[in-house]
């Protein structure tokens, strides 16, 4: 009989996962995904304020795959996905499958402000990492040379968002104006670089305790960010950030880091979605009425006892939905029963900056530098290999003791790129 197909769409930390644990079964598997590579997105913020390489938080597929004559990479957009006959439909070619895994992750959700899609700068990807990189490097190659009435939008930078992302992204932004940019730019006056935080709701942080939240407000105000809770954007046009109250922010650089929602495949029926754009699974991860078809990470809403209103969308529930799905396509492959998905949360944490980070467990919560250290160290423990991981810690390692990086490269397309991203489909819709 010929081996069962699996097609996994999605290579973030699910549909890595899933492949890496099912790699050595009897199952023929493809894996489908936009990019070449895994990203490490909880850092993708330091390669937008230069402390590490892309290269460093990212993996070519094939390189996890190499000499298993059962796993084929497929670097394709996917078009279509056609239940009834089977088949994912992509710019190269269509794929049949026995048992199909969608786990194409979040994308950025812009809640329908247009202008703030237009100008505004996500960073969900590698590529948007580097794109926001350039954009607050080449500000001050800009300050060098502008008006006086263009100084203020080029020296304000704005992050939308208090979640973590938002949190660890103005922290590292603090620490580039008082320890970094002096020195690279020794005759510009770096005190009139403005650094805003805004968060719609009161407090930073709003699914870690009160503790965390306090202590992480604290830290971003010490460093200097200013902190605009109970505040709503209403539009951006590229050059003023305009709140829901009528205040205003002049600014050239807005980040975006408010929302997401799942980045639903085309193909897949409204009525097994649920609010964000996230697919409803029972409590194998398989998808309404399609118990040939799973959703695992981010894309997949899941209610249960403990999580009526889903899990969390974080690393470490994809990674454990990864696991537990492969272990139940094994089972499948002996006759045997599914086992539902039972999922323990080990907390969360978020870091602000050097020696500072808060961490909420189950039974405690602790914050400053012991926090720091432990959020090095699971994040450590995250990245793929050994090389990535001792590359990532010599960079952190040289940032602890100097203050300072090697990494602020300004590195923009050139026509033949556009050209060859343009021929193989692989040129990004992104407002960066």
């Amino acid at each position: 009989m010929s081996a069962k197909k699996v097609v996994i769409i999605g290579a973030g930390f699910a549909g890595l996962q899933l492949a890496k644990k099912i790699k050595n079964s009897e199952y023929e598997i493809t894996i489908i995904d936009q990019h070449n590579f895994h990203q490490f997105q909880p850092l993708f913020y330091q390669v937008a304020t230069a402390r590490l390489e892309p290269s460093a938080i990212s993996f070519p597929l094939r390189k996890v795959f190499q000499k298993k004559r059962n796993v084929h990479v497929r670097i394709t957009k996917v078009e279509h996905i056609d239940m009834d006959a089977r088949l994912v439909i992509t710019d190269d070619g269509d794929f049949n499958y026995d048992y199909l895994v969608i786990a194409t992750g979040c994308t950025t959700n812009f809640f329908g402000n247009k202008n703030v899609e237009r100008f505004a700068y996500p960073m969900k990807s590698t590529p948007e990492a580097i794109t926001l990189r350039n954009r607050i490097l080449l500000n001050f190659e800009d300050a060098l040379n502008a008006k006086p009435e263009e100084m203020e939008g080029i020296m304000n930078i704005v992050v939308v968002g208090g979640g973590p992302t938002g949190v660890e992204l103005s922290g590292a932004l603090a620490e580039m104006k008082k320890n970094v940019l002096p020195r690279d730019y020794p005759d510009m006056d770096f005190s009139k670089l403005s650094i805003y935080l805004l968060e719609g709701t009161s407090h930073t942080l709003a699914a870690m305790s009160k503790v965390s939240q306090a202590r992480s407000l604290e830290y971003l105000t010490n460093m200097g960010v200013q902190v605009w809770t109970n505040t709503l954007l209403d539009d951006y046009d590229g050059k003023v950030a305009t709140m829901k109250d009528g205040r205003t922010i002049p600014t050239r650089t807005l980040i975006w880091a408010a929302g997401v929602m799942g980045n639903l495949p085309e193909g897949i029926p409204k009525e097994y979605t649920v609010r964000g754009n996230r697919i409803a699974v029972d409590e194998y991860n398989r998808v309404k009425e399609r118990p040939e078809i799973f959703a695992i990470g981010d894309i997949a809403y899941m209610e249960t006892k403990d999580w009526p209103k889903g899990h969390p969308q974080l690393a470490n529930v994809a990674n454990n939905q990864a696991k537990h799905l492969a272990h139940n396509l094994k089972r499948m492959l002996d006759g045997k029963a599914l086992q539902p998905f039972v999922y323990k949360n080990p907390g969360t944490m978020a870091t602000v900056g050097k020696r500072k980070a808060v961490v909420d467990l189950p039974a405690f919560s602790f914050q400053g530098i012991f926090a720091w250290l432990f959020w090095m160290f699971l994040h450590l423990m995250l990245i793929l290999n050994v090389k990535n991981k001792l590359i990532v810690f010599i960079n952190w390692a040289i940032s602890y003791f100097t203050n300072d990086t090697t990494l602020r490269l300004i590195l923009l397309p050139t026509r033949k790129q556009i050209e060859i991203a343009k021929e193989h489909k692989q040129l990004q819709d992104t407002p960066a």
